[in-house]
């Protein structure tokens, strides 16, 4: 499998962070990457400039949304994790979005949604000038995830699995 980048800006276009992740493949719903437990994350920010992943995981970038999402495997609380990012944006090898603050969340085993972060959206919104169109689209996002995470809708309900299990991770229990 080949490597790939995944590239997290600010708005102001300053590094949030990145992992490099295996190329698991493209279908309906984006491009699939597989992150291993130990994967390298690198942070721009806090006292750890590099981190390690705790768990296997898979990372979708949907083909056109303003938003990725994270499936986590076990032992992780987190079953799910999505940022809310602007479109991304695809060079060779690497995939770079800008993260846009909010995030959405399903935790296991209770499934409970939740938007994080709103606080630190508006505060960004204000500092970093994030335009109308911008703040439309981002909050539009979270209500979608929101909605799509507590209905498990697809890509959200068992889809991911197909792409755990060929990361080699073993999937959650359903």
């Amino acid at each position: 499998m080949d490597r790939v980048e995944l590239v997290l800006r600010k708005y102001d276009g300053r590094p949030h962070r990145s992992v490099t992740g295996l190329l698991l493949g493209d279908d309906e719903h984006g491009t699939w990457i597989g992150t291993p437990r130990g994967s390298v994350v690198r942070f721009s920010y806090g006292a750890s400039p590099v981190e390690h992943t705790r768990h296997d995981a898979v990372r979708l970038i949907p083909h056109d949304g303003w938003w990725m999402a994270m499936f986590l495997a076990e032992p992780s609380t987190q079953e799910v994790y999505c940022d809310v990012t602007t479109p991304a944006e695809h060079s060779p090898g690497r995939i770079t979005v800008v993260d846009l603050d909010i995030d959405v969340t399903r935790s296991r085993p209770d499934g409970r949604v939740l938007i994080e972060d709103e606080d630190e959206f508006e505060a960004h919104r204000r500092t970093l000038g994030y335009p109308p169109e911008v703040v439309t689209r981002a909050t539009a996002a979270a209500t979608y995830l929101r909605d799509a995470l507590t209905g498990a809708d697809e890509p959200f309900g068992t889809h991911a699995l197909t792409w755990m299990t060929r990361l080699g991770a073993t999937p959650p229990r359903t």
